[in-house]
């Protein structure tokens, strides 16, 4: 299904997967051709398999990568392993990535799936504040729109939120409280023609904004 759409998959495995090298030896001629090789034993992969190995805080991580089969999967998958030793207690840890784009080299693959956490939040956020879930429309060309415009719209908010002052947290809560706010003042000026704005509006603004944010205290001057 992602093929069909022009995609690859990158996701994880279990860290004890039964991963199975393909099959290198000779048909035997008869019956259907064997494609499971040996299966992965975890604590000696081949030094063949080994991309990259870095110390670092007194961590060794090991990245070995190689195409695979695994018996719940039709299609050869390129698998990376990410091995972790504490070298000063000997504890292991491992992740196994893995792509339908046999191609695709480790580094990248893993820079890859880093991103996914950040995807998530993206649509965390279209949907929970910007809409994403909640129009009604079902025409594709309405639906593209309103799914564009709520992907735009956590744009906006991330930029409004990088110019805010450093001091000063910052949620999407709090950013709708505030305009939201901007918009009652406004309009309850607008009630007194004489209002001549000098003054009162930015206190009167700091007040009514902070009603419904999440972090309640004054931005700075």
């Amino acid at each position: 299904m992602t093929r069909s759409c022009g995609l690859e998959l990158i996701s994880k495995l279990n860290c004890n997967s039964e991963l199975y090298f393909p099959y290198d030896g000779e048909y035997s001629g008869k019956g259907k051709p064997k494609k499971y090789g040996d299966k992965i034993n975890y604590a000696r992969i081949p030094k063949r398999y080994l991309v990259e190995s870095t110390v670092e805080n007194n961590i060794r991580t090991s990245i070995y990568q190689a195409t695979m089969w695994h018996k719940d999967y039709p299609d050869q998958l390129n698998v990376t392993i990410i091995h972790k030793e504490n070298l000063s207690n000997g504890k292991e840890g491992r992740v196994i990535l893995f792509s339908s784009d046999l191609e695709l080299d480790a580094k990248t693959m893993i820079h890859y799936y880093r991103l996914r956490f950040q995807i998530e939040f993206t649509f965390r956020e279209a949907k929970q504040h910007w809409g994403l879930e909640d129009f009604m429309t079902i025409k594709e060309q309405s639906v593209q729109n309103a799914a564009d415009l709520s992907m735009f719209m956590v744009n906006v908010s991330q930029v409004l939120g990088r110019a805010a002052p450093e001091e000063t947290p910052f949620s999407v809560n709090d950013l709708k409280a505030r305009f939201h706010g901007l918009f009652y003042v406004k309009e309850l000026l607008k009630t007194d023609p004489s209002f001549d704005g000098s003054g009162i509006f930015d206190r009167l603004y700091e007040r009514v904004c902070r009603i419904g944010c999440i972090h309640r205290q004054p931005r700075a001057a």
